[in-house]
């Protein structure tokens, strides 16, 4: 089995009590998702007060979906992130990694092999699934990739594992995939936006305890 400790981010963070479990069972990351349509969709106001809670030892993640950068101006004036999370093309991505001057994440959807990116021109890519033809929402809809798609996969670039992970398959998900990181949101909440701590200090545990297989 492998050493390495896998990365954890807790996504669509709303509340302080579910900051509070981040903090206390270890999370690497914390992320605010600034997209209406989320029902995790916070204020530019109301992450500035939890982010001046989030402790230097982890970073705080902006969620977007094709924002201008009006719109990101306006929640970066108030909010101290440490790195943006985009749903956009790579070339827009790289705009904005060169106008903000911040780490940038952008988010991946895959349906088959074919579809894993061969390079990375920002911080890190998120893998997910790709999001059904109906749906409102770019991801976040806690569908669950077929892991093993990304069996033996191993690119020469940070990625994160996202989409349908919960405490009772994130191990599996670690140990088929490979994953260095994963993402978690609706997997660890008890209603939609509002986390359960109990269910994130599982979910940390599990992740950095993969299961054999």
């Amino acid at each position: 089995m492998s050493s390495v400790r896998t990365g954890v981010k807790i996504c669509g963070i709303t509340e302080e009590a579910g900051l509070e479990a981040c903090v206390e069972y270890g999370a690497d990351w914390v992320g605010f998702v600034f997209f209406e349509r989320s029902p995790r969709y916070i204020s530019a106001l109301q992450a500035k007060a939890l982010a001046a809670r989030v402790p230097d030892s982890i970073k705080k993640v902006g969620l977007f979906v094709r924002p201008d950068d009006v719109a990101l101006g306006r929640v970066l004036g108030q909010v101290e992130l440490d790195i943006l999370q985009l749903y956009t093309t790579p070339e827009r991505a790289l705009q904005i990694q060169a106008k903000f001057g911040l780490p940038v994440w952008l988010s991946i959807p895959v349906a088959s092999q074919a579809d894993l990116p061969q390079q990375c021109m920002v911080e890190r890519l998120l893998i997910e699934p790709k999001p059904p033809t109906d749906a409102t929402r770019p991801g976040g809809n806690a569908q669950r990739l077929n892991w093993d798609l990304l069996h033996g996969w191993k690119p020469a670039y940070s990625w994160m594992l996202a989409g349908g992970l919960n405490p009772e398959n994130v191990g599996q998900a670690v140990a088929i995939a490979g994953a260095p990181a994963v993402d978690v949101s609706s997997g660890v909440e008890s209603a939609p936006g509002i986390k359960n701590p109990d269910a994130i200090a599982r979910f940390i545990h599990n992740a950095r305890t993969p299961a054999v297989g």
